[in-house]
């Protein structure tokens, strides 16, 4: 039996006004009741949020309907998975152990309808990106996720939010060449035998084939909501009203 698998990425829930941020969180929310009972597993590539640090004992409000629908989700027998993104700044315990959510740090190789993916976020995947390689392994070191643990939430969380947006910023504006950076990444793994290389990040919503593979880049939910679909042995891209 073959599954039906959906796909997002890039959401920065809590980046745009209040009144953005409900009509967003809403549509999504949309999404994950629509998706009960129609797909196997949901695969999150990173940035659910436009910056997320998880406190021992506090957690951001504001995203109570986005944690329910998520749980009832995964209630109704829909396996999660959550690539975490560069936004992400710290992940614990609390999307696993209250929701149901599987957590990874890094992209992960998974085999689909007899189709070999690589999902990830695409942060730290282009050669010539070193700035931001160090800063993910001083964003990512665990020594100074528990010193920044130790400010007050409400700082912390605005410290945080003013660091996602120069960090998205900086995506924004850095020059990586002519080429499609990620997709030159893609075309290194389906070299290496897989058969789909998906990936968010830098919001160019794309679809290219090469050789026998495909390079999905998931876009942003900023632009353009959507969601990809593996089903039957074909992907589609599909627009989320």
């Amino acid at each position: 039996m073959t599954k039906t698998v959906f796909f997002i990425s890039d959401l920065h829930l809590g980046l745009e006004s209040p009144e953005k941020e409900l009509e967003k969180e809403l549509l999504f929310v949309k999404f994950l009741k629509f998706s009960e009972k129609k797909i196997s597993d949901l695969y999150i590539l990173g940035d659910l949020f436009d910056y997320w640090f998880e406190y021992k004992r506090v957690f951001q409000k504001g995203y109570f309907r986005t944690f329910n629908a998520m749980a009832e989700l995964v209630n109704a027998g829909t396996n999660i998975h959550y690539i975490i993104g560069n936004h992400d700044f710290l992940h614990v315990d609390f999307f696993e152990k209250h929701i149901g959510t599987k957590l990874y740090h890094d992209p992960i190789e998974v085999d689909i309808n007899n189709k070999k993916f690589f999902l990830g976020h695409g942060d730290g995947l282009v050669k010539n990106d070193t700035g931001y390689k160090i800063l993910k392994k001083v964003l990512r070191n665990p020594i100074t996720q528990r010193l920044y643990s130790m400010i007050h939430p409400d700082l912390g969380i605005k410290i945080a939010s003013t660091s996602s947006k120069k960090s998205r910023d900086y995506t924004k504006q850095k020059d990586y060449g002519e080429n499609d950076w990620l997709f030159e990444t893609a075309k290194e793994k389906i070299d290496n035998g897989f058969d789909y290389v998906l990936f968010g990040h830098s919001h160019n919503l794309a679809e290219k084939k090469y050789k026998d593979g495909y390079y999905i880049n998931l876009g942003t939910w900023l632009s353009k909501p959507c969601y990809g679909k593996f089903e039957d042995q074909k992907f589609d891209i599909i627009e989320w009203k």
